[in-house]
């Protein structure tokens, strides 16, 4: 790892581990590369999240690498998303336009379809999973498939993963449920947030109440302020995916026929659902399934702390463990 990448920067923290901004020395390009701790971190998402993220290949996706072992970390190796976080963006402009809320949906919905295209529900969809590239036009990027399952590989799923802000009814009652539907309801959560700044099943007055959110959520409570001017259709289409039944929740075929999400639709869009998604621009993965499994079930092997390189890495994954701890916590509901 040390000898291919330079390290530049830390990008952040998540519940499985630190990402890094790194240099190819090679090639020069720029990667993100998410370190996991060796041992008992190495588990079912973590293997989850590395297959079914290797099988994907859309402009709306980061782009998987490869997976490569230091002698402490499985290291995932990334596209680099150099516009960060649409949370980021959101929280700095308050809210966006209807226009500009539309432009990032159509790209975001354009991603889910072509995961569930592949068999593949994300089932944690929201802002912070959603980077934008940092170009002047910037595209939209889904990562983290950390709970994501795959019809081919894994059961229907029953567990309560994901947000609670974002969490369809059905995943809250802890029965079988269908995760493209679920992720349909994520998705209209994001364009809410979107377009009015915070979210809608939040009560305003107590908002880390997540019992006063399940209830609302369980209950479909959520409406539009006054002062926020957002059309009809739009309002139309939210109140389509926000269906407590599933069965009767808008798909994500019926969303792109929508005539609120047809509006302006980028070229490159419309093309790529002609083409069948087919990224012509995407290299194939450098390493094969069997490769990458192999390199996973080495990484259940606890690392050996002796030869750590890198201090700075070893603290963050410390403060990373008090930091879960909390999210855990946060989480249970």
């Amino acid at each position: 790892m040390e000898e291919r990448y330079e390290a530049l920067k830390e990008l952040g923290a998540g519940n499985f581990g630190v990402a890094r901004l790194v240099r190819d020395k090679r090639t020069k390009e720029l990667v993100a590369v998410k370190y996991i701790e060796r041992g008992k971190k190495i588990d079912e998402n973590v293997q989850r999240e590395i297959i079914n993220h290797q099988s994907l290949r859309h402009p709306n996706i980061v782009r998987f690498k490869e997976v490569c072992l230091t002698p402490t970390h499985l290291a995932i190796v990334m596209e680099y998303a150099a516009g960060g976080e649409l949370f980021e963006k959101i929280c700095s402009a308050g809210r966006f336009s209807e226009d500009e809320s539309r432009y990032f949906f159509q790209q975001l919905i354009s991603g889910v379809s072509y995961c569930h295209s592949m068999e593949i529900c994300h089932r944690d969809l929201k802002l912070e999973n959603t980077l934008l590239d940092g170009s002047p036009t910037p595209r939209v990027k889904i990562c983290d498939f950390g709970y994501s399952k795959s019809a081919l590989l894994h059961s229907k799923p029953k567990s309560t993963v994901g947000t609670p802000a974002y969490i369809a009814p059905e995943v809250l009652s802890r029965k079988e449920y269908d995760g493209k539907v679920a992720d349909v309801w994520s998705c209209g959560v994001t364009l809410y947030v979107m377009l009015i700044g915070s979210y809608p099943f939040e009560d305003p007055e107590d908002p880390r109440n997540f019992r006063k959110t399940i209830s609302r959520i369980l209950g479909v409570q959520y409406s539009i302020p006054d002062y926020v001017r957002v059309s009809s259709d739009c309002r139309r289409l939210l109140s389509q995916i926000f269906v407590s039944d599933p069965s009767k929740r808008i798909t994500i075929p019926e969303i792109k026929q929508h005539p609120w999400f047809l509006k302006n639709l980028p070229k490159e869009i419309s093309e790529r659902e002609k083409a069948n998604y087919k990224d012509t621009e995407a290299a194939e993965p450098a390493q094969a399934v069997d490769e990458i499994m192999r390199i996973v079930q080495e990484a259940k092997t606890p690392g050996d702390m002796s030869k750590v390189m890198d201090p700075a890495l070893l603290a963050e994954m410390a403060a990373l463990e008090s930091d879960e701890e909390e999210a855990d916590a946060e989480e249970t509901y």
